[in-house]
């Protein structure tokens, strides 16, 4: 996998690790502006309502959203370090992608915030640019 891709890659998984960081500031009053912000952009149904249970699922969305990044981001650096015979990885880290938009997408559709499947749709998108593009599904240059 050249360079490119490989930075697209690490790059990408920073992007979801901020993200999961503005969620989980949700959690607290001082730190909730930005997921305010996210909420807004949404236009949902009704209010966000900074409740003792929606701060906790924030924390904890947020809190899953960074396992998931620093997950994503050791993974591709091991499948960087195994080359070509690193397909298994990246077959499983594109299972685990296209689940989470499938499910997260029909999900945030059905409780009345279906633009949120606009940046479900980049982020899927730009992941899957990077691993097509550079072959890694097929194994001929991961």
């Amino acid at each position: 996998m050249s360079t490119f891709w490989r930075n697209w890659l690490l790059v990408w998984s920073v992007g979801v690790l901020i993200f999961g960081v503005v969620l989980a500031g949700g959690a607290f009053e001082a730190t909730s502006g930005p997921v305010s912000l996210v909420y807004q952009g949404l236009q949902g149904p009704g209010d966000l309502v900074f409740d003792p249970a929606m701060r906790f699922t924030l924390a904890v969305m947020g809190c899953v959203s960074i396992g998931w990044a620093v997950t994503m981001f050791l993974m591709i650096r091991a499948a960087f370090s195994l080359g070509h015979h690193a397909r298994p990885i990246w077959m499983g880290l594109t299972a685990g992608v296209v689940t989470w938009f499938v499910t997260d997408s029909a999900l945030s559709v059905a409780t009345g915030f279906g633009l949120n499947v606009v940046p479900n749709t980049v982020l899927i998108v730009t992941y899957l640019i990077a691993v097509l593009g550079s072959g890694a599904l097929k194994g001929r240059t991961a």
